[in-house]
């Protein structure tokens, strides 16, 4: 079992991931600028997180951890230093403090902004992809962590279904419980490392889905 830092730990998806992580017997230092907001759980320790802080603060956050995993979203209104260049500080404190394996939230397609005009609800959110555009690049061709991205299409708030797809599609949303139990899976999933995942609704099972990645 792990050590698990999470940056963006008061949000929607990280509230669902906590809760899976620590189902799964691993222990949670969640960061939030607002750390009251974060679920309370035994094994989660919540601490104040500022992205706009320096990298060798959020290091000492980090210290210790085994994994660190980035699901903090501006929502629109701090893109470049939460989003975008928030992202990238995570990844060199995780480096900082001698942490490998780094799994990131990013979004559809990302990517591959040729595809942004073909969907609406893409189409509609089109400043925080180019956010994930550059932090996802960051990511893959300036660091040397064990990363894995998962790029789920538009979040909602329905009922976790427990299946998923994997890959490209036209199916454009995700109920957030399966998206994070996405990301709490791909934690042991050496085979996700390396890996940039397309995600939406669909009808495999999410353990036989992540065991498949190649």
């Amino acid at each position: 079992m792990s050590k698990v830092f999470i940056a963006g730990g008061s949000g929607r998806v990280a509230t669902d991931l906590i809760k899976d992580l620590v189902a799964a017997g691993n222990t949670v230092v969640a960061g939030a600028r607002h750390p009251k907001k974060i679920v309370e759980l035994a094994g989660v320790t919540p601490v104040t997180l500022d992205l706009h802080s320096d990298v060798a603060k959020i290091a000492t956050l980090m210290a210790g951890s085994d994994a660190v995993y980035f699901v903090a979203g501006s929502r629109g209104k701090d893109l470049l230093q939460t989003d975008a260049m928030g992202a990238v500080k995570t990844m060199q404190a995780a480096k900082r403090a001698g942490i490998k394996r780094y799994i990131m939230l990013s979004s559809m397609y990302a990517l591959q902004p040729e595809k942004w005009a073909d969907y609406s609800a893409l189409a509609s959110i089109t400043d925080y992809n180019i956010a994930k555009f550059f932090a996802d690049n960051y990511l893959i061709s300036n660091t040397a962590l064990d990363y894995t991205i998962i790029q789920p299409a538009s979040l909602t708030e329905e009922a976790a279904t427990g299946k998923v797809s994997f890959g490209e599609g036209n199916d454009t949303t995700n109920p957030i419980p399966d998206v994070a139990r996405v990301l709490a899976s791909v934690l042991t999933a050496d085979n996700t490392i390396g890996k940039v995942i397309m995600m939406r609704s669909g009808q495999t099972p999410i353990e036989d889905a992540v065991a498949a990645v190649k």
